[in-house]
């Protein structure tokens, strides 16, 4: 999945205070790199499918990502995966993030996953699902795709935060709402010093005809 940029658009929904608390809990047990946080450079190996090639990775911040690997087209997709880590994990304040939108509850409490919180005003018709205090379904509708993300598990970090590990990608049509593909995404994250650094991402995903195996695999971490 790429990352994708929200913008904020002017909205006359009242913001209701339960659902504001709700996701505001939820987003700060979320685990993301400290507020000093300066990067990283490791080793890298990408597998799409059983094709491999090997270099490097340097992540300052969401914006300073550079990849280096022997295969141009795996560099390119390696870029995309790696910025989109980089984004979800960069520090960053609940009101510079979800907490500038307005913010409304559901009236579906008794869902499995949890009652719905949606975002007013970031132009995706974004809705969350928040059960036990943690994020449990993201949905999103663009002009040119939608998309629901299942968290499935995560673990904990010594700072008691969570971090997710295995969480699947529904993508629809957003015309007809028809699902067009499916991704499953499986992380695992090694602690260097007080950050969670990623150490392999294995997506299975759907393309012309056939599953398709990918990972991501970062070694010999060392802090910038």
């Amino acid at each position: 999945m790429e990352p994708y940029q929200r913008q904020q658009q002017q909205t006359d929904v009242k913001d209701d205070p339960q659902a504001r608390a709700m996701l505001r809990e939820a987003f700060e047990k979320t685990a993301r790199w400290q507020a000093d946080f300066k990067g990283f450079t490791a080793d890298l190996t990408v597998n799409i499918g059983g094709k491999e090639s090997r270099g490097t990775v340097t992540i300052k911040s969401p914006k300073e990502v550079t990849v280096s690997l022997s295969d141009a087209e795996q560099q390119k997709w390696a870029e995309g995966q790696i910025g989109m880590i980089a984004v979800h994990r960069a520090p960053r304040s609940f009101d510079e993030a979800d907490g500038k939108y307005a913010l409304t509850l559901g009236r579906d409490g008794q869902h499995p996953l949890g009652p719905s919180v949606t975002i007013h005003g970031d132009g995706m018709h974004s809705f969350y699902r928040i059960k036990g205090g943690r994020i449990t379904q993201i949905n999103r509708k663009m002009p040119q795709m939608a998309f629901t993300i299942n968290v499935e598990e995560s673990a904990t970090t010594p700072e008691n935060k969570l971090i997710t590990t295995r969480y699947t990608v529904y993508y629809f049509s957003p015309q007809d709402g028809k699902l067009t593909n499916v991704e499953s995404f499986t992380d695992t994250h090694i602690r260097v010093g007080q950050s969670e650094l990623p150490g392999t991402r294995r997506i299975i995903t759907y393309e012309n005809g056939e599953v398709v195996v990918k990972t991501l695999t970062f070694t010999n971490h060392k802090m910038l």
